[in-house]
């Protein structure tokens, strides 16, 4: 579960007012926006990359406002996906594994299980430069799925792949949803993208959050 209380957040241009939100526990919510309105800066605020001027911010009905990233339990795929080229999919998907010090057999048993999940298991020995936009964005969504996070935040996620692709991914976040019941906000332009995968649907405009059909 996501809850924002009269958050408040600047940056630079940007001026966030007063936001309140909530996404119930296994929901997958929609933010909508024109390009500057502040739907990365909310994200990151949300994950803890950017400071809040006032109100909180909630996970699991814990006010978790102050708190690093690291101990908040979400996981983020940021808009350029933010992958290691030096990096193999294996150490990928294994990476915030290590950072929280699971075993060698814990983390070889998720990497697999990702990889099974998301189509990956043929590439963990690839690099990530020898990957399609599809692939790289398997990888990434499985590096934000591996230490099991309550909240999953998407950044534009499906904005720089074709349409066939798009709707191949359409189908795996659905079927990730299922699978994992994580909460979900997902940032897009994208109206289609986000009928495919709404539960609930918002809009930030001039400052303000607006509540939409799904």
């Amino acid at each position: 579960m996501i809850e924002l209380r009269e958050l408040t957040i600047h940056a630079g241009d940007c001026q966030l007012q007063r936001l309140s939100l909530t996404v119930a526990a296994s929901e997958y919510a929609v933010l909508m926006g024109r390009t500057g309105m502040g739907k990365t800066t909310l994200l990151e605020s949300i994950c803890g990359l950017r400071k809040s001027v006032s109100g909180q911010i909630l996970i699991q009905g814990i006010d978790v406002t102050d708190w690093p990233p690291g101990d908040r339990a979400i996981g983020y795929v940021p808009q350029d996906l933010a992958l290691f080229p030096t990096m193999l999919v294996a150490e990928h998907l294994a990476f915030a594994l290590r950072l929280r010090r699971w075993t060698k057999h814990e983390i070889n048993s998720r990497v697999d299980e990702l990889a099974s999940v998301l189509g990956l298991t043929d590439l963990l020995k690839r690099g990530i430069t020898y990957l399609s936009g599809g692939e790289r964005q398997r990888v990434a969504l499985g590096r934000a799925l591996a230490f099991r996070p309550v909240v999953l935040l998407l950044d534009e996620p499906l904005s720089a792949l074709d349409e066939r692709t798009r709707d191949e991914m359409h189908a795996l976040l659905r079927d990730v949803k299922e699978k994992t019941g994580v909460t979900t906000l997902h940032v897009t332009h994208n109206s289609d993208e986000a009928a495919a995968l709404a539960d609930s649907r918002y809009e930030l405009s001039e400052g303000a959050l607006i509540r939409k059909s799904a």
